[in-house]
């Protein structure tokens, strides 16, 4: 009897019980943690339908976002040495790299585009935050420049979405050059009189904001996203005060001059275009690029 009900009868109800309901049809909001349905929170754009809190966006869904009708044209990015000081802390610098890539189908943390945007061409260099939380590396350093350099070739505006808890540190110094490298990266755009525009998002902290985060001709941010260098509690333990509050949110960034707009997710497409449109004369960068692949 037993090997009848430990053994035969378990495999012959794995063969006819359905599980009633995956695991993945709700998501939690991370603000005012009410429950939502995955596909209205996929039609309602990643946002909170209660609160409107803004949750993380991944690099494709993004561009999907951004471009004409969702369709973009991907930049191949030069390979870089992998695991180039041989770190290791709870696990290789190596079996980190191939978790990420396994899981988000990438090579690294950003994701360079071109197409339509409102009809005109425009280079796209999106963050994912789901690849190390968006950490910059060397990877990262060489997918700026490939953006930026796409950017004068087609003479299109360039446009940075971030998404990042700063420099990659199994990376050591090498990321921290990524600072300079980007830094460069930006001139050239501006040198060749092409606009560039940064959209923050939940959240861009540490090297991405001390770098080409802060160096956009406008600065945009999503509603309620942490911009900052070190983190909060670090300031207070630093300065030895309790900091205001909102301190590191977009509004209180804007407040205090260093944004120019925050802008809904909703309308940030909308906003991106007309900026554009004011920005560049309306003979240049009209040609669109040609197209083959979404995302």
């Amino acid at each position: 009897m037993n090997w009848l009900t430990n053994f035969v009868r378990p495999k012959i109800l794995a063969l006819v019980r359905k599980d009633s309901a995956p695991d993945n049809l709700w998501d939690k909001c991370p603000a005012c943690e009410r429950m939502i349905f995955h596909r209205d929170l996929e039609a309602n754009l990643r946002v909170c339908p209660h609160c409107d809190h803004h949750l993380q966006l991944g690099a494709k869904a993004r561009l999907a976002l951004l471009f004409d009708g969702g369709i973009y044209e991907r930049q191949d990015v030069r390979g870089v040495p992998v695991d180039p000081l041989r770190f290791r802390d709870r696990k290789r610098y190596g079996d980190r790299l191939r978790e990420a890539q396994a899981a988000t189908g990438e090579r690294d943390a950003m994701i360079v585009a071109a197409g339509a945007m409102g009809g005109r061409t425009a280079v796209v260099a999106a963050f994912d935050f789901a690849f190390i939380g968006g950490s910059m590396g060397t990877a990262v350093g060489d997918a700026l420049l490939e953006g930026a350099d796409q950017a004068v070739a087609r003479g299109a505006p360039f446009v940075v979405v971030t998404a990042s808890g700063g420099a990659r540190m199994q990376e050591g110094a090498l990321s921290l050059m990524q600072m300079a490298r980007t830094t460069i990266a930006v001139d050239k755009v501006k040198e060749a009189g092409l606009p560039y525009i940064v959209v923050m998002t939940n959240p861009t902290t540490g090297g991405v904001t001390a770098s080409f985060a802060m160096l956009g001709d406008i600065a945009i941010a999503e509603p309620g996203a942490i911009i900052g260098f070190a983190g909060a509690r670090v300031i207070e333990e630093t300065i030895r005060q309790t900091l205001p509050p909102g301190f590191q949110r977009a509004e209180y960034l804007l407040d205090h001059g260093m944004l120019d707009m925050v802008v809904h997710r909703r309308e940030l497409k909308e906003r991106l275009v007309r900026l554009i449109g004011l920005v560049m004369p309306a003979t240049s960068s009209t040609a669109l690029v040609p197209v083959a692949t979404a995302g």
